[in-house]
């Protein structure tokens, strides 16, 4: 997920969450932060709480219609969830009496169910009613959903189902969901058209375990060899496969390192993290099979990568607050760039140095590497620019921006290797916890908060136009 921090007077001197040096973004910046990293996990300074406090405290200190196009944004373009229900709750009282309010919770339903958390949220602060806007939205939203759609998401097994939604803000029928809102209601809506279908009704069957296995194993069989299940779907089913039907797992191993499927699909080497971590975990004979199709994959899927102009510095940091989930992520993005494009890897803690791989190294081998090296030391962002001696046109530092080692921000270390070198290089700043602070105030700077596969996407526009992606959220429609 990305945001753009362009230079402003609104930075100002701050300290981060580690007490080191770091300049303060704006209200509007760090409530984007926040929407485009936030996965509604406990992170290394901050848990979950702390997160949905900090971002309901910014909403007193931003527009409410720029909180709500960016929620929109976040939702619609990055596909955050957790996080964007949490500030449609909240702008209920921020919305009431606008004239977007309406169109904004019709707008931020994807899926039925974003309806169904959202007033989940709602409903847990017991309400005398529910918001107006968000009743008139909801019932608008159900327009964009056939019978399929109301039938897979219909939440049987959670405390607000889809049900009760319609029975709350009673949606007009259309020509398309007619039928399905009426066996919704009388409770016969049942989905058995899709494959997703058929293994939910074997997974219904009472009694026989072994009548159970068998009908999966069928269902997988049939999805794989006729070729109809689809590449990303494979990905996130490959460890069902490999334990309810492993007869078939040479056939989803041909499918996965289909050349043309990964290309048709445009895949990047990211989605497969995932997929990795499943398999690992399967009970399977087949997982050194499955490992190396991924490994092979993963590497086919490098073409798809856009490749960035130039000579690039790839900077992770392995410091102790990035253990986790940070470091794998960022790991294999350091990976990636590294391998697709004319680029040098440095790791850096407390200290700072550079790191060779054979390019020709399976991706995942040298991420796992990264992961596996990691020093867990302090945060010193002054010791990239300390032992960098190399003119680079771009600099991609992948870290929480929790730097404290040596005061913090390097504005004095980046000045000097500047003057040193000659350069003067674009800086990506990734920060892949969305903490909020900044390591850099230059104009030149691209703070990109958190992960996703737009990034490339932004990358290779924002050192032509360094506004594009607030301009992107600016132009978001509410009405």
């Amino acid at each position: 997920m990305a945001r753009f921090n362009p230079k402003s007077p609104s930075k100002s001197k701050t300290v981060n969450l580690a007490n080191g040096r770091a300049f303060m973004q704006s209200p509007k910046m760090q409530l984007a932060s926040l929407l485009l990293t936030s996965f509604a996990q406990d992170q290394f300074y901050r848990n979950t709480d702390q997160t949905f406090s900090e971002l309901i405290g910014l909403l007193p200190r931003v527009d409410a219609e720029f909180a709500a196009k960016a929620a929109l944004f976040a939702r619609n373009e990055f596909g955050m969830r957790s996080i964007t229900h949490v500030l449609a709750k909240e702008l209920a009282i921020y919305a009431s009496g606008k004239p977007w309010a309406k169109t904004f919770y019709e707008k931020i339903v994807r899926r039925p169910d974003d309806m169904t958390e959202i007033l989940a949220l709602l409903l847990a602060e017991k309400r005398a009613a529910i918001p107006n806007a968000a009743r008139k939205g909801f019932a608008k939203a159900f327009d964009k959903f056939d019978g399929y759609q109301l039938a897979k998401y219909r939440g049987e097994d959670k405390n607000v189902k889809l049900v009760d939604v319609v029975n709350l803000v009673h949606p007009k029928p259309t020509a398309r969901n007619a039928e399905a809102l009426h066996q919704l209601v009388e409770g016969t809506l049942r989905n058995t058209n899709t494959w997703e279908a058929k293994l939910t009704e074997v997974g219904q069957i009472a009694g026989d375990e072994e009548l159970k296995t068998a009908m999966k194993a069928e269902v997988w069989a049939e999805l794989v060899q006729t070729r109809k299940i689809g590449y990303f779907a494979l990905l996130r089913n490959l460890r069902n496969i490999a334990e309810q039907a492993p007869h078939v797992v040479p056939y989803a191993c041909a499918l996965l390192t289909d050349e043309r499927l990964i290309k048709q699909s445009l895949v990047l080497p990211f989605r497969f993290t995932t997929a990795f971590e499943a398999v690992k975990a399967a009970k399977t004979r087949d997982k050194p099979m499955i490992i190396n199709a991924l490994n092979y994959a993963l590497d086919l899927a490098m073409a798809n990568v856009p490749k960035l102009p130039g000579k690039t510095l790839v900077a992770l940091d392995d410091s102790g607050s990035m253990m986790g989930r940070p470091i794998q992520i960022g790991a294999m993005f350091a990976a990636v760039l590294y391998c697709a494009n004319d680029a040098d890897l440095m790791c850096f803690s407390d200290s700072a140095k550079y790191v060779h791989y054979n390019r020709k190294s399976p991706v995942m081998v040298i991420a796992n590497d990264l992961v596996r090296n990691a020093r867990s030391a302090g945060t010193n962002f002054n010791a990239i620019f300390e032992n960098v001696k190399k003119k680079y046109d771009r600099i991609v530092i992948l870290s929480d921006m929790q730097g404290w080692v040596g005061g913090g921000a390097p504005q004095k270390a980046f000045a000097a290797y500047k003057k040193y070198t000659g350069a003067d290089p674009f800086i990506y700043s990734f920060d892949l916890q969305g903490y909020g602070s900044l390591q850099f105030p230059e104009n030149k700077v691209f703070a990109l908060a958190g992960f996703s596969e737009k990034v490339f996407d932004l990358m290779g526009v924002l050192e032509k136009d360094p506004m594009i992606l607030v301009r992107q959220i600016e132009a978001v429609t509410l009405i």
